[in-house]
């Protein structure tokens, strides 16, 4: 029954999206330029991730990009950190060879380590 939910939703957006250009036609090429935007840009940021995960193997060893895959799950943003912080590294030519999994565990405890650590004790 699902399937033939997301049918009749598809088709009433359809029937909506005709009725709204029926009513008013420059309404309807503002909003189909809306659309094409947003597909553009949409576009653009899917190409750029793709060169980032280019970039990333080229990189990072298998075992050091499966430890920031496992990492982006839970923090997406220190990855993304990372990510630039390797990038500027190699396109500085720092980077000799690829960057090894113990490599990136250094990186990241230097990363973690600058967030205040809190411990609580229990009395």
């Amino acid at each position: 029954m699902s399937e033939l939910d997301e049918l009749r939703k598809k088709r009433m957006a359809e029937l909506q999206r005709q009725a709204a250009m029926n009513a008013d036609p420059q309404m309807a090429q503002q909003q189909m330029a809306q659309q094409q935007m947003a597909q553009q840009q949409l576009a653009q940021q899917q190409e750029m991730e793709a060169q980032l995960k280019q970039a990333m193997r080229q990189i990072l060893t298998p075992e050091a990009r499966g430890r920031l895959d496992n990492l982006r799950l839970t923090k997406p943003e220190l990855v993304q950190n990372i990510e630039i912080q390797l990038l500027q590294s190699a396109q500085a030519g720092s980077l000799r060879g690829k960057v090894t999994d113990e490599q990136l565990k250094v990186l990241l405890k230097n990363l973690m380590g600058q967030k205040r650590e809190i411990h609580i004790t229990r009395r």
